[in-house]
């Protein structure tokens, strides 16, 4: 059973998100993916949220470029965590998709990493669930160690 949900907005996503999989896989946190437009696949998108906890999943990583509005539909539709990834694509580079994540409307929250920084996603997500898995919190300990190192 999947512990975090990973949606991408686009194929074309993939590339800007695959660090947020690894890190997932390198903790040994079980996830599933799925690629699900909020405005080409509204009915999906919106099932992909609202099954999300009864299928186990705990937090959801939602990466979108643009008008990123994939984010904050997943979180209109459950009580999980949601974490935004903005993904810099158009005119503008990312920073519209970093607006329309970080600037949800008050009791629809939505974290937000930077543009194009999943692996802060999957980190933030790893942390989530180390609140309630002590063998998750030595392991993230462990990596915080590295890193200073």
């Amino acid at each position: 059973m999947p512990d975090v949900r990973v949606i991408l907005g686009s194929k074309s996503d993939l590339a800007h998100c695959e660090a947020a999989l690894e890190v997932l896989k390198d903790f040994g946190v079980e996830y599933d993916f799925h690629i699900s437009s909020a405005h080409r696949k509204p009915e999906q998108t919106t099932r992909l949220a609202k099954d999300a906890e009864q299928k186990g999943v705990k937090v959801i990583i939602a990466c979108a470029g643009m008008a990123a509005h994939l984010p904050g539909v997943i979180a209109s539709h459950t009580i999980l965590p949601v974490i935004g990834v903005p993904i810099a694509s158009g005119a503008l580079g990312g920073i519209d998709a970093l607006y329309s994540i970080v600037q949800m409307p008050p009791g629809v929250p939505v974290a937000c990493v930077g543009v194009n920084v999943s692996k802060n996603a999957g980190l933030l997500a790893v942390q989530i669930l180390a609140i309630s898995n002590p063998e998750l919190r030595e392991k993230y300990r462990e990596y915080k160690e590295s890193l200073a190192r």
